[in-house]
């Protein structure tokens, strides 16, 4: 009963996040994986390594499916998700962590940028 309620519970707060706080979720997501594909590479463990990865590279393919194209910034946008992509499916196939070093801190810097956006907006909305 106990593991239906918390089934429950993180369903509910999913569904109550904003936008923004969503998308914060996403990239904190990729970070996570990204580390965990570090980690994995550096442990020689192929599996974690290709389970981590393949899982960063789909929220980013996710992020980029969501791009709202009528705003400049989004082909700006795709470009970088699309260079994520590669590094990383290099550093997957290659073994290499310092394909992921090279793209952690800009997943970073996207991530607090929105952070700041979402705050901001937070602020000009109430």
């Amino acid at each position: 009963m106990a593991v239906n309620a918390y089934a429950q519970y993180k369903k509910q707060s999913v569904m109550t996040m904003t936008q923004g706080e969503m998308l914060l979720k996403l990239y904190d997501e990729v970070l996570k994986q990204l580390v965990r594909g570090k980690q994995a590479i550096q442990e020689k463990d192929s599996m974690t390594r290709n389970a981590a990865l393949q899982k960063a590279q789909r929220i980013i393919n996710y992020l980029r499916a969501t791009l709202n194209f009528k705003y400049d910034v989004s082909n700006n946008l795709a470009a970088l998700y699309d260079y994520f992509n590669k590094q990383i499916v290099r550093a997957n196939i290659k073994g290499e962590a310092a394909l992921l070093d090279e793209v952690f801190p800009m997943v970073q810097e996207l991530r607090d940028a929105f952070c700041q956006a979402d705050k901001m907006s937070k602020v000009q909305n109430a």
